[in-house]
């Protein structure tokens, strides 16, 4: 687990910046229409857009039922789900605008990764080079959450291990949803029509964020331009639906 002191607080701080107002689709509805201009990366098929990290079908425990896409974390094989295992996406993608709804089990952990390199000779996760939307049970003044949601930069909806993001995570089993924009470098979070976080990729403070986080030893984490997007099997139920994108 990794604390962070001055430094990465003044980053956090500087990186952060006021955006226009995002509509988003409805938490309400599995079935909401794609919004123009997007491409829904759900069907009742998610093969069809979908695969394993590293192979080449998703894994059983990943169902989709009724629009929903759940992890069935039921069986445990390490830190993670018997036949199930991170799954990626089939395209790859540069610039982008990705909405999906989510919500986790309790006390649970996941994550959206993007500009994933699916080479398994190198990279042996997704996260040894995509950098991550947190996905996780923050907990509530009245109910423990997941661990992790007492650290710095990695409770819902921060860029896991390198910013915070603007609280506005609703509690364990309610539907959020997410938005990821990257354009030009310019990478923004929103979370329940709200925007959460905007930094810079690729820079020189995108850089030293890197240097003090628990990726400063992954070769090529975060300094990749074109990527898969990933959904993270961290053991825990979670459930997504609406996913879509448009590429910029």
């Amino acid at each position: 687990m990794y604390k962070f002191g001055i430094l990465s607080m003044a980053i956090s701080l500087l990186a952060c910046s006021t955006s226009k107002p995002v509509t988003m689709h409805t938490t309400d509805d599995n079935q909401a229409k794609t919004d123009a201009g997007f491409v829904s990366l759900l069907g009742d098929n998610a093969a069809e857009n979908w695969h394993s990290y590293g192979k080449t079908t998703m894994g059983k425990a990943w169902k989709v039922t009724n629009g929903v896409l759940h992890l069935d974390a039921a069986s445990k094989k390490d830190w993670q789900t018997e036949e199930g295992g991170d799954i990626v996406s089939n395209e790859e993608y540069e610039d982008f605008d990705l909405k999906l709804d989510w919500k986790i089990a309790a006390k649970g952990n996941s994550g959206i990764m993007f500009y994933v390199i699916e080479d398994t000779t190198k990279y042996k996760y997704p996260w040894n080079t995509g950098p991550e939307y947190q996905v996780l049970d923050n907990g509530t003044p009245t109910t423990l959450g997941h661990p992790d949601g007492k650290l710095y930069t990695h409770r819902a909806g921060d860029l896991y291990d390198l910013l915070a993001s603007k609280e506005a995570v609703k509690p364990a089993g309610e539907w959020n949803a997410a938005e990821i924009v990257v354009n030009k470098g310019k990478l923004d979070f929103y979370l329940n029509g709200q925007h959460t976080l905007s930094t810079t990729l690729w820079d020189e403070n995108w850089k030293k964020m890197i240097g003090i986080s628990k990726f400063k030893d992954m070769p090529g984490f975060g300094s990749f331009k074109k990527g898969r997007i990933a959904l993270q099997d961290h053991g825990n139920d979670v459930w997504f639906r609406n996913i879509q994108i448009k590429k910029m």
